[in-house]
């Protein structure tokens, strides 16, 4: 199983289940087109509606059109996101969806690059054998923004997550793991400015930096930093319980009886990027903070667990923690992964800035909306596993629509 693509591995998850006898079970699938090439959507959509046919009730968290289409029943949750989010803004036929004022856009077509930035340079690597790859070799242009496309298992991983980092180390690589195991990790933590919040603090109370901080002097006595306590019940599972002396926000009453512009450290930690943007003064904080807006993420809060982001968070976490770089090659393994259209576009522009301000980037993805707008596009195949690891095509989006692969047909019958 470690060896599968992600879209090998996620339909892998629903064919468990597809042999099954049971009916009236509901299932619930969480964004089951991450990882699937267009030609394998038709695939899960079958796979979807089998299950639907044997009895059971089927919910799909999902961003994908062809998705959205196929339902019984829409649900939409806005009207934005964070904390401008968490109401149903629309419910009901996909009829009525076509009519409704929301952020779903059903008649959403890819923008076909026209004008493609010009190639210069590239980045070679000579018979790639990881895997299913079958002696590959292929020039990647630099300064420009590469598309690298195929159905699940055609090599795009062997190629460019295997034996592009070992020719150039100096790839700046940006996937969807978790970043670290620890729930003290925050968005303020891993962009590098709450020591830089708990010193504003320090200078404006004349207190010491740690007492707000909840892993120094800060921390709650209770709970010792932690938010929850876990009782010792005999004869029980374990529990956890929001502690009752801090409820929850970690601190100490101490901590949080001192104040920098009306905000204690907790109200401050509270803000969302885009509300601390116009609240914080230095400029070292406010840079920053302005990449996690660039990136789509001025929904969330300083204070929110990193453990908490999904795995599309995750990744333009990672990326704005690397931006304001020049002359860097950025690395991405479905930059699209659980996004919105909308978020989509904003995701775009950061890669295009990026392109024009020097650097090269590479993406690994399925998504036309990219694709499309990519300046380069190489596609292996012609399908997954040992039919796969060849290049098929390279070449401009507008040369990609006159080509004969499976990716060229879905973006030409996407853009009519």
């Amino acid at each position: 199983m470690s060896t599968l693509s992600s879209g090998e591995a996620q339909r892998v998850k629903i064919a468990r289940h597809l042999g099954s006898s049971l009916n009236n079970i509901t299932y619930i699938f969480d964004e089951p087109s991450a990882g699937l090439h267009p030609e394998e959507i038709d695939k899960l959509i079958l796979m979807l509606r089998n299950l639907k046919a044997a009895y059971n009730t089927v919910v799909v968290i999902e961003h994908h059109i062809s998705i959205i289409k196929i339902a019984d029943e829409i649900i939409e949750m806005g009207p934005s996101t964070g904390v401008h989010g968490g109401e149903i803004v629309y419910q009901g036929k996909l009829a009525g969806l076509k009519s409704a004022q929301t952020a779903t856009n059903l008649s959403h077509r890819p923008k076909i690059n026209q004008q493609p930035r010009d190639i210069k340079t590239h980045f070679t690597i000579n018979k790639a054998n990881n895997n299913n790859l079958k002696e590959l070799s292929v020039n990647i242009p630099k300064n420009v923004l590469v598309s690298i496309c195929g159905v699940s298992g055609s090599g795009k991983s062997s190629l460019m997550l295997e034996a592009f980092p070992k020719i150039y180390p100096e790839a700046i690589m940006v996937g969807q793991g978790m970043i670290g195991i620890s729930n003290r990790s925050t968005l303020a933590t891993y962009m590098g400015i709450m020591d830089a919040i708990r010193n504003i603090f320090s200078r404006e109370t004349g207190q010491p930096a740690g007492l707000f901080s909840f892993n120094s002097i800060g921390a709650c006595p209770v709970c010792h930093g932690k938010g929850v306590t876990r009782p010792d019940v005999a004869f029980a599972d374990p529990v956890t319980i929001r502690c009752e002396s801090c409820d929850g926000s970690r601190y100490s009453n101490k901590a949080l009886s001192y104040r920098y512009q009306h905000k204690n450290i907790v109200e401050v930690l509270d803000l969302t990027i885009d509300e601390a943007v116009t609240y914080f003064i230095l400029p070292t904080i406010i840079k920053k903070i302005k990449t996690l807006q660039d990136v789509g993420l001025g929904y969330l809060t300083l204070g929110q667990s990193t453990s908490s982001l999904c795995g599309g968070e995750l990744q333009r976490l990672k990326l704005a923690s690397q931006l304001k770089k020049e002359g860097q090659v950025y690395l991405l393994d479905e930059p699209s992964f659980g996004l919105h259209t909308n978020d989509n576009e904003r995701l775009l522009e950061v890669f295009q800035n990026l392109v024009n301000n020097g650097n090269s980037v590479i993406i690994v993805e399925h998504n036309l909306d990219f694709i499309a707008a990519s300046d380069w596009i190489i596609e292996l195949g012609p399908r997954g596993g040992k039919e796969g690891g060849l290049m098929i095509f390279e070449g401009t989006p507008e040369e990609m629509l006159d080509a004969e692969t499976l990716t060229a047909k879905w973006l030409r019958a996407r853009i009519k």
